[in-house]
């Protein structure tokens, strides 16, 4: 037997002992608590939407097997006036996560994989940086997150333009940020590795094999592992961020390459099906669609991820999963977010058969933690607790905004006297890496453009700075955030290598010249 399968279920005993112990709900859900609960979650999330706080909102509650809830608020895009109900497309950005973690345990329910399946035996040109990891990673390693690979491994490929088979082969070259199986780092691209590589024995696409597996038996027929399908659905919700302090459509998003971690769209009254079947351990419709046991293993707390930023409860990280141990007990939940302007968020409380689906339409955002909250202090204790909206648009409001006035402080103005820049001709040329790929520097009338990505898809205006260093701004979520790119240039008058600092995530952003 595996080591690390004794290690699991020495975990699972100490969750085991840990739930025996922690305080649960004063008294049990009654039908009439939920009624009341369920009014006032209809207030609070109408209210939402009236004070601005997001343009729109859907939301699925699930009790005992039924769908007690199920309703749209606002509008799918800011200005216009289609609405939101309860069969609108939202993108789920990383809601995906745990969706995807449900498809493996079908795969798994069926015998097609085992979540101790080794990625070098289904797919074996996989690699990561060291040969031990490599020989020895699993699904489950991979979508509990613990493969060592950084969070934001692939992420820069992604956003300069490669597609998700050049992303995967990549990640050999990427360092890992901690040991084998010793260190949590969230990566969506380990984790699509993970899922890719279980839909492999079938012969199929993982789109497929997620049609197959879940969409398609549970009646999903609005949800989708495809950017092509969502582009489709007339009602569809757009994405929002804040310009001049008011939500705008400006930005679309393709996650298609990371599909398992972040590329699912689905509406509410869809994830409601999916939540049933959670709820209901794999039974759907009196019919078992999923083993328990794989299911099961999905909710298995085996990384630890620390406290819960705004409610203190102890979080851990499953497969696919946070699993939390909070002050209404244990729940299993996850997040997803696009920074272009998407929010959402699953809670679900499986002990009492209660579950919550909230999607919105912008970024930044802590509406869908706040309402989830909310609710779960008016099912469990008749009361809420406090603002939970404002505690959590706190947690969302600070993620991009420091990081960006460092930024813009470090360059608010160049040394005086500042050293001019060397000709355009010594910048000009080709640079290129393993992981990166090319980069392509050629000057023009007003300064030097990068071209980045294959065939040099991504575009950057570089504007000159001081000496060999010049200024872009790469982000479309955060247009006012500067990044340098520097050269080192030699004797000769030419420059040696670049360094693009946005890409320099996981040191692997310096590329040398090739050729003249």
């Amino acid at each position: 037997m595996r080591p690390d399968w004794n290690l699991c279920h020495l975990r699972v005993w100490a969750v085991i002992a840990i739930m025996a112990l922690w305080p649960h709900a004063a008294s049990a859900i009654t039908p009439e608590r939920i009624t009341v609960a369920l009014s006032k979650l209809e207030a609070l999330a109408q209210g939402a939407v009236a004070d601005g706080a997001v343009p729109g909102l859907a939301i699925a509650v699930v009790h005992d097997d039924e769908i007690v809830f199920l309703k749209g608020f606002g509008h799918r895009e800011a200005g216009k006036s289609e609405t939101v109900d309860a069969d609108t497309v939202f993108q789920i950005a990383s809601l995906s996560k745990p969706v995807s973690a449900t498809v493996v345990a079908a795969l798994v329910s069926d015998r097609v994989v085992s979540w101790n399946s080794r990625i070098a035996d289904l797919d074996p040109g996989f690699r990561l940086a060291d040969p031990y990891p490599t020989s020895e990673l699993t699904i489950r390693d991979l979508f509990a997150h613990r493969s060592g690979l950084p969070g934001t491994a692939g992420d820069d490929l992604e956003d300069i333009g490669y597609d998700r088979a050049t992303i995967l082969d990549r990640l050999r070259f990427v360092p890992p940020s901690s040991s084998f199986r010793a260190g949590y780092s969230y990566s969506n691209f380990g984790l699509t590795e993970g899922a890719v590589a279980a839909a492999r024995p079938t012969g199929k696409s993982w789109e497929e094999v997620a049609d197959e597996k879940l969409y398609r038996p549970l009646g999903m027929a609005s949800t989708s592992s495809r950017n092509a399908d969502f582009i489709k659905r007339a009602n569809r919700a757009a994405l929002h961020v804040k310009v001049d302090g008011a939500w705008a459509a400006k930005i679309k998003r393709d996650p298609d390459a990371q599909a398992p971690a972040g590329g699912v769209s689905s509406t509410a009254r869809d994830l409601a099906q999916w939540v049933r079947l959670l709820l209901g351990d794999g039974v759907y419709g009196g019919k078992t669609l999923i083993a328990a046991d794989a299911l099961d293993q999905t909710h298995v707390p085996l990384m630890t991820r620390g406290k819960n930023p705004v409610s203190g409860g102890e979080s851990f990280y499953g497969l696919g999963w946070n699993v939390e141990f909070g002050r209404h007990g244990l729940s299993w939940g996850h997040a997803g977010a696009f920074s272009v302007g998407a929010r959402t968020l699953v809670t679900i409380f499986p002990k009492d058969k209660l579950g919550i689906v909230i999607l919105a339409n912008a970024f930044p955002t802590g509406v869908p933690e706040g309402l989830s909250d909310s609710f779960a202090d008016l099912v469990f204790d008749g009361k809420v607790e406090q603002d939970w909206i404002e505690a959590w648009d706190a947690i969302y409001a600070g993620m991009f905004g420091p990081v960006v006035e460092a930024a813009k402080a470090r360059y608010a103005a160049p040394p005086s006297p500042a050293r001019p820049a060397a000709p355009a001709s010594a910048y000009a040329g080709r640079y290129a890496n393993d992981f990166i790929g090319d980069a392509v520097v050629s000057g023009t009338g007003d300064g030097l453009v990068l071209k980045l990505g294959p065939a040099g898809a991504r575009s950057y205006v570089l504007r000159h700075y001081e000496g060999d260093l010049f200024l872009t701004y790469p982000d479309a979520e955060t247009p006012d955030r500067p990044a340098g790119v520097s050269f080192v240039v030699g004797a000769d008058g030419k420059a040696s290598a670049i360094t693009i600092d946005f890409l320099d995530d996981n040191r692997l952003g310096t590329l040398p010249r090739v050729g003249e």
